[in-house]
């Protein structure tokens, strides 16, 4: 196999390899093309893989020697896709009018309602007229529909470039590759805890224990392993040695790490094009280190106040693009820079809903801040239920809302005091008379009753 006759590249924008030949493939390689996923484009004249994948890529690698960086952009191969579109568009207006210019060529035959002459020997030459010009107008009108298409199409694909550079789209593509990331990460992360259990079980009852549980993150041990312990054909310590066995190799899985450092590669490229990350300067806190672990991948991160500034600790090992350790106690400054190096951007907080209060309306009706579509907002009359009552009634029909000043919420739920059916009961504001009361509210006292 000659290298030089193949150039493989991959594009980042798209996530897709290519491998473009020089000549045409033999058989075998073609065949071995085809099973890897590549698909032959023929405006393009090369072979196109869907996405990147460990196996593609090292298939690339042993025939053309290397992965180069594609060279023509995404919004290039849309621009030379919408020339061809156009191209494709005049012809087929082309193609229109020529038929129907055949069409109206024919139709002089019947210039001024000529009729067909039924019997005489100029019937046979006028019906085969008749339909040679219906055929010419039908293909003229197909032309014309196939003109509004391809044009539609040409349009479409320029769109479709611009959407995909667009920064809301590609902030969501940095969303879902997070998303990717934490599902390589959840899987290393139960194999981790899974070691650890099995390492402590070291009697042939706690094996038998541990085959029939499982861990929030999964099962301790495949299936099958487990029915091979219960019938007898699998002892204790060789559930235990091969349940070990199959966790480290995931934990070992040298295409596992590639696949993480592909979204990790990914993630970097995107996270480029948005712009740069800023260094986040406001207070580092327990909270935002936990939620920065975790975006990650990082089981049940728990973070504290250290002596030298924030330690972030886990029951399995933290991603090792954060630490390859269980732990890690840096200052708030070094934090600050990991979370920019990764691309961390410290969510604003969420405004403080409204506090919940409890207290007795009296005759009053309270006035929430939402109505109906004619602008009249709801008023709720409001009826006593002891905190057992109340969670009685189906968690759909019973919540919240914010009264009219917003300055704090009240309970609500459909009235289970009435006798109607659940569609027709009024929703009503509740009292809890087993809680804490709270006295009423200024926002209350001078709310007008005028909804």
């Amino acid at each position: 196999m000659n290298q030089d006759n193949y150039t493989a590249t991959y594009s980042p924008e798209d996530n897709k390899l290519r491998l473009y030949a020089d000549r045409r493939l033999d058989a075998e390689t073609y065949a071995h093309v085809k099973e890897m996923g590549f698909k032959w484009a023929p405006k393009q004249e090369l072979f196109v893989a869907p996405k990147w994948t460990p196996a593609r890529e090292d298939f690339l690698v042993e025939l053309a020697g290397e992965i180069e960086l594609e060279m023509t952009t995404l919004v290039e191969r849309a621009e030379a896709k919408a020339e061809r579109l156009d191209a494709l568009v005049e012809k087929r207006d082309r193609e229109s009018n020529a038929f129907m210019r055949a069409a109206d060529d024919l139709s002089q035959a019947f210039y001024m309602g000529q009729p067909i002459l039924v019997g005489h020997h100029s019937e046979r030459k006028a019906r085969k007229t008749q339909e040679r010009m219906h055929n010419a107008m039908d293909k003229s009108v197909k032309a014309a529909k196939s003109v509004q298409y391809w044009q539609w199409k040409a349009a479409g694909v320029e769109r479709f470039a611009n959407m995909k550079n667009s920064p809301r789209v590609r902030a969501n593509r940095i969303k879902t590759l997070l998303a990717e990331l934490r599902d390589y990460q959840r899987a290393l992360n139960h194999a981790a805890l899974c070691v650890k259990v099995w390492e402590k079980a070291t009697s042939d009852e706690t094996i038998a224990k541990l085959s029939g549980m499982r861990l929030k993150t999964g099962d301790l041990c495949y299936w099958d392993h487990q029915r091979a312990f219960r019938d007898g054909s699998m002892t204790a310590l060789e559930l235990r040695e091969t349940s070990m066995r199959n966790a480290q190799k995931i934990l070992d899985s040298e295409t596992r790490r590639r696949w993480i450092d592909h979204v990790l590669n990914r993630l970097a490229y995107e996270r480029d094009l948005l712009g740069p990350v800023g260094r986040y300067e406001g207070e580092i806190t327990p909270v935002i280190l936990q939620g920065f672990s975790r975006e990650h991948g990082a089981h049940k991160p728990n973070a504290e106040v250290s002596e030298t500034g924030f330690r972030l600790t886990s029951s399995a090992p933290l991603p090792l693009h954060i630490a390859n350790a269980e732990s890690l106690d840096l200052s708030a400054d070094d934090w600050r820079d990991l979370m920019q190096a990764v691309g961390y951007v410290v969510p604003n907080k969420k405004p403080a809903l409204p506090p919940i209060l409890n207290f007795k309306a009296g005759d009053r009706e309270i006035v929430a801040a939402t109505g109906n579509i004619y602008g009249r907002k709801d008023a709720f009359r409001q009826i006593e239920l002891t905190k057992e009552q109340y969670s009685k009634v189906w968690q759909d029909l019973r919540g919240t809302r914010t009264s009219a000043c917003g300055l704090f919420r009240f309970k609500i739920c459909k009235d289970p005091t009435s006798t109607e059916a659940y569609y027709m009961r009024p929703w009503v504001a509740v009292f809890l008379t087993d809680s804490k009361e709270h006295p009423a509210p200024d926002g209350f006292k001078e709310q007008s009753n005028s909804v």
